[in-house]
């Protein structure tokens, strides 16, 4: 786990938000054990009961469940459930602004495509995976 938490935003959502990504990227597995609170607790130095809320969260989202005694473990379809919803709002959060802010700076379809295929090109070399 490498920790991305910043200033902003409550200290649990962080937390959960970071976990969410783990199981959207398949970091961590449907059927694996996610980290405990009192791991959260520890690897990101905050409170316990912080640490439970953000299992707390995504629980509620039914990302995760808790077998008894066992721990907690991602749920099953959790990633394609993410993925799905991350892929509603993809053109929303991303495609329409970049498309907006590329009118308004003239660049044209063709060129905007390229800036794209360069982009992707870029993310490959240096994430070392085909996008």
């Amino acid at each position: 786990m490498m920790s991305l938490l910043d200033d902003g935003g409550p200290i649990f959502a962080q937390i959960a938000a970071e976990l969410a990504n783990q199981i959207a990227d398949g970091t961590v597995g449907e059927g694996e054990r996610v980290a405990s609170s009192n791991e959260i607790s520890a690897f990101y130095r905050v409170n316990p009961a912080t640490a439970a809320r953000s299992l707390t969260v995504l629980a509620e989202q039914g990302l995760v469940e808790k077998r008894r005694g066992v721990g907690m473990f991602v749920a099953e379809g959790a990633r394609e459930r993410l993925v799905r919803e991350r892929r509603r709002g993809f053109a929303d959060r991303y495609l329409r602004p970049l498309v907006v802010e590329a009118a308004r700076l003239g660049i044209g379809l063709d060129e905007l495509l390229g800036l794209v295929r360069e982009e992707l090109t870029s993310v490959e070399v240096t994430a070392g995976v085909k996008a």
